[in-house]
């Protein structure tokens, strides 16, 4: 019989030659070259108002422009009180240099990671190298694996690194690049005395002079009143003690005035100043604060109590209680009054001003109420969003909390899938850990714990250590505070997997000894049996962690009955390729081959894509190790489609060097070169270290 024939082609191909006979086909799977990864730029726009320091770009010019011969990277320290304009002259002169520095241009705010006054500097770096495009699958869990990967990856660039609000230059030390032709521009307001062994140039920022203020306040107000009342522009000027944040509310309060003599202003701020014994900066705040409509006055107040340093409209209308559009429109009032800063991924507001924020909360709701009210329903708000967004995400999983209704009139977040939903965990991660705090130190012991749940699906893709390390303490706590077992056995299991990843093995070992011996206490429903065996298979895990192949096996089998006797077809299906992949390691590939072959036969059956590429590959692994490596080939190449797909190039170079382990046994030397250079460049792209294992 003739059959139509026709020729089609997908995938990757760099040439195609199409002959009239074919004998045999061979499909090579080779990686293309990974695409260059954009130039990283992290700057925020230039603001539209900003007075030249002269003197102190003149001076970072002349360190600049004298560096060249240089070991190491260039630091210029800028030094100064809160509010002075540190940072505005740190991305000013930043955006002026960055055409020197083609490596790209990073930033980092040191605030924004600090928990109880310390930074994990881990983190910071794992910040820095996803900024220059390093895939979080790639980063490295130790401090030491990952800054020796951010050196590696930064030692032939030359970048311009903005580090603000340092405290100590123990935290800025660990971040400079290895590249001697790099520009850090760190931020502090004291001087930054442990900077040992780096070439450093300290330039204190002090408060800008009476004529900069002047012109300062000239170009956020064209007003013809400054002209006509010079004296009261001066005298407003000097009360704003020369910090750009102050004049900046100043400027916009004398803006929204524009009936009121400069004169009869300046009277209202001297009257206020006097009357309360508050200094003359305070009472500049104070108007531009008095001058709002009430429901941008109230969410001012309000946002000293949200737990992120940036803010979104809807968690704005979370925090007022309120549907959308009102929030919105308090939002772009307070940024017309200088009050909060509009930046692409929200608002956010100075610290002087957040500080500021607080008293007139305190002023306004001296019983803590309305900030209380304010607090369940913002954090009631995020456990919403963020159990929808699990939900998408990572669909049905074992959890105990349900999903919040809906708060009032605040909006849901709008996801249209699941790489949406996650991009929404990622975006809002300082606000989620921060509103577990925020809820166990509002008493609010439920939401703390519940929120820890979907977090946990975000933490498989990132690993933020210090923040799911502490995240899940809290958790823990909260879950003993209001005695829900099954919280705080799931909590001491998930605790113990960042623990162990950092190698604090017997600290692990402890949160999973205690969750193991709760776990006893349990009853015998299949929910409850179902989180026993899954207490188990976390040892198992920090087994396996630690090389104690016996022992993990042992557990991993013990999980599997239970799931086997409870019905649970998933956990089976888990436990086998866990168990598989352990006796690959105890040397037993024959019997690795039949149970991943049972795993990967039930993620057939059960439509799990992602286990099925897993389970294949983790087989192929096996057969070739038990001297079938002619069974493997169709397995690993189906799982390498599977790591394209999904855009995972550490699963691509990982399941290309078993591929090219595969090529070398059966004679194919030349493909299996050709695989093993596109894993080393996939690799290099991504920030590997030398001598990196992708094979397991």
């Amino acid at each position: 019989m003739v059959e139509e024939t026709h020729n089609s082609m997908n995938g990757r191909a760099e040439a195609v030659v199409q002959a009239g006979r074919i004998g045999e086909v061979h499909q090579h799977l080779y990686a293309a070259a990974p695409a260059a990864q954009p130039v990283p730029f992290q700057l925020p726009p230039a603001p539209a108002h900003f007075e030249n320091r002269h003197d102190e770009q003149d001076r970072i010019h002349r360190a600049v422009d004298g560096h060249e011969d240089r070991v190491g990277p260039l630091v210029i320290a800028l030094t100064g009180m809160g509010g002075v304009g540190k940072t505005a002259l740190g991305f000013h002169i930043a955006r002026r240099l960055r055409p020197r520095f083609p490596g790209g241009a990073l930033y980092v705010d040191l605030d924004d990671l600090r928990r109880d006054g310390a930074v994990e500097v881990a983190d910071v770096l794992a910040e820095l190298m996803t900024g220059l495009g390093v895939s979080p699958e790639w980063l490295r869990s130790s401090f030491a694996g990952r800054a020796q990967q951010y050196w590696t990856h930064t030692q032939d660039k030359r970048l311009l690194l903005v580090i603000d609000n340092a405290r100590f230059g123990a935290e800025a030390v660990p971040l400079l690049p290895a590249s001697a032709g790099s520009l850090v521009i760190v931020t502090s307001q004291g001087p930054l005395h442990d900077l040992d062994g780096v070439a450093t140039v300290e330039v204190p920022v002090n408060a800008l002079s009476l004529d900069d203020a002047v012109r300062l306040l000239g170009h956020i107000v064209a007003d013809p009143r400054l002209s006509a009342e010079p004296e009261a522009v001066e005298e407003l000027a000097r009360s704003c003690g020369g910090l750009p944040a102050a004049l900046l509310v100043a400027g916009r309060w004398i803006r929204k005035y524009r009936r009121r003599s400069l004169s009869r202003l300046i009277a209202e701020l001297s009257t206020e100043l006097h009357e309360k014994g508050i200094p003359m900066v305070e009472a500049v705040w104070d108007a531009g604060y008095h001058g709002l409509e009430p429901e941008a006055a109230r969410l001012y107040r309000l946002m000293s109590q949200h737990p992120a340093p940036v803010i979104t409209a809807p968690a704005a209308a979370a925090l007022l209680g309120s549907a959308l559009r009102p929030a919105e429109d308090a939002l772009e009032e307070l940024e017309s009054a200088g009050l909060l800063e509009g930046r692409d991924e929200g608002y956010r507001m100075h610290d002087l001003l957040r500080g500021h924020a607080g008293r007139c909360a305190r002023q306004a709701d001296p019983d803590g109420s309305d900030r209380a009210a304010a607090r369940r329903t913002l954090t009631r708000w995020y456990r919403r969003q963020a159990a929808r967004a699990d939900l998408l995400a990572a669909g049905s999983r074992m959890t105990f909390a349900a999903v919040p209704p809906p708060t009032g009139a605040v909006p849901d977040v709008v996801f249209s899938g699941k790489a949406e939903a996650l991009r929404w965990l990622e975006s809002q991660r300082l606000a989620l850990y921060g509103c577990v705090r925020l809820a166990f130190e509002s008493e609010l012991y439920e939401d703390a714990w519940a929120l820890c749940e979907p977090l946990w699906t975000h933490f498989l893709d990132h690993r933020h250590y210090a923040d799911v390390i502490e995240a899940f303490s809290t958790g823990v706590a909260a879950a003993e505070r209001v005695e829900h077992l099954p919280a705080m056995v799931r909590m001491r299991c998930q605790l113990a997997r960042p623990l162990w990843e950092q190698e604090r093995f017997d600290e692990a070992a402890e949160q999973l000894r205690r969750a193991l011996s709760a776990a006893e206490t349990l009853g015998d429903s299949v929910p409850q049996r179902k989180l026993k065996a899954s207490a188990v298979e976390f040892r198992g895990s920090l087994q396996y962690a630690q090389e104690d192949w016996a022992g993990a096996a042992a557990d991993f089998e013990a999980a599997r009955a239970v799931h086997a006797a409870i019905g649970n077809a998933y956990g089976v299906l888990l436990q086998n390729y866990l168990l598989g992949r352990t006796v690959l390691r105890q040397g037993v590939p024959e019997r690795a081959v039949a149970l991943l072959r049972e795993a990967h036969r039930a993620a057939q059956e059960q439509q799990r894509e992602r286990m099925t590429a897993r389970t294949g590959f983790a087989l192929g692994q096996a057969l070739r190790r038990a001297g079938r490596a002619a069974e493997a080939g169709d397995l690993v190449r189906a799982a390498l489609v599977n790591a394209r797909e999904r855009k995972s190039s550490f699963d691509e170079a990982r399941i290309l060097t078993e591929l090219a382990a595969l090529e070398d046994e059966s004679g194919q030397t030349a493909e299996a070169a050709a695989h093993r250079a596109a894993a080393r460049l996939l690799a290099a792209r991504s920030g590997r270290l030398p001598g990196d294992d992708q094979s397991s």
